[in-house]
């Protein structure tokens, strides 16, 4: 059974949804990200060549049927590393075209101690 060890990493008021903050825990840096109000946590290192991933832009995921036609989904749930424009899912920390290439995800929870929302703690999971 494997245990994780909690961290809280800030308020969810810090972290408006469409927005992240790079945290470093026990001495790794991670991304922790808002997508529609729903945390997620990812490695801050491509697996490529070990760009710092969560410094990247985030944007939606980009699908077509053919030239000239492109549509834009999940918004704010892809981010491009900076180096050399790899794309990985927010959420699972698969890269788009290859679900085999693949950065560290974590769990993470809001814990509710405030009297309100922007006041909950947002902890991560490792």
């Amino acid at each position: 059974m494997t245990t994780t060890s909690p961290y809280i990493v800030g308020t969810v008021g810090e972290i408006p949804p469409g927005t992240h903050k790079i945290v470093v825990v026990e001495g790794r840096s991670v991304g922790i990200y808002n997508i529609g109000g729903k945390f997620h946590a990812l490695r801050n290192i491509c697996p490529h060549q070990g760009a710092e991933l969560c410094k990247g832009l985030v944007t939606p995921y980009v699908s077509s049927n053919g030239p000239g036609d492109y549509h834009f989904e999940r918004e704010g749930e892809i981010v491009r590393c900076p180096w050399h424009q790899w794309e990985f899912d927010i959420a699972s920390g698969c890269m788009i075209t290859d679900a085999v290439m693949r950065t560290k995800t974590y769990d993470v929870t809001v814990e509710k101690f405030g009297v309100s929302v922007e006041q909950d703690h947002i902890v991560l999971h490792m």
